[in-house]
């Protein structure tokens, strides 16, 4: 029995080229990083934090009126009065009520015994060693406005009631 071989004719080719093969990968890359740019993993990793930030000054406000009602209606008795929020006066809320020299304390009145909420949110950030990042004042009307300074990609999170 004879083997018969075949050899690959004139245009009949097997397998890539180099030039084909860097060609693919130069394509994907460009893909990629069109990719890349929709995306844009920064902006979708700020606009994350900012929705935190919503929550936590949600949060926040919930656990100040929740204490106004059981209160009679009065607030606690360290927030500042301001028509803005950040105010020019100190506004930002301490973290955990202990050295807040300088900051509002709301967790005494508001964390005590967890009957408001557990813990004072604190921004995911911008806080400093005992700020939270997140900011209170009350109007001259008594309405309070909670802020969050730190935000970004240019949005404003303040809620007031």
């Amino acid at each position: 029995m004879q083997k018969k071989f075949q050899y690959a004719q004139f245009g009949q080719k097997k397998g890539f080229t180099l030039l084909e093969i860097l060609l693919v990968i130069a394509l994907i890359a460009i893909l990629a990083g069109i990719i890349i740019v929709a995306i844009n993993p920064a902006k979708q990793t700020a606009d994350a934090r900012n929705v935190q930030r919503v929550s936590d000054v949600d949060t926040i406000m919930n656990a100040i009126y929740q204490y106004s009602i059981d209160n009679s209606g009065a607030m606690p008795g360290t927030i500042p009065v301001s028509n803005v929020c950040p105010a020019i006066v100190p506004s930002e809320i301490c973290k955990d009520g202990g050295a807040c020299t300088g900051l509002i304390d709301l967790a005494t009145t508001l964390t005590a015994n967890a009957k408001y909420i557990v813990s004072i949110p604190f921004d995911p950030s911008e806080s400093t060693a005992n700020g939270t990042g997140y900011n209170v004042v009350k109007t001259g009307n008594n309405r309070i406005i909670v802020c969050a300074p730190g935000a970004e990609n240019g949005a404003t999170i303040s809620i007031s009631k």
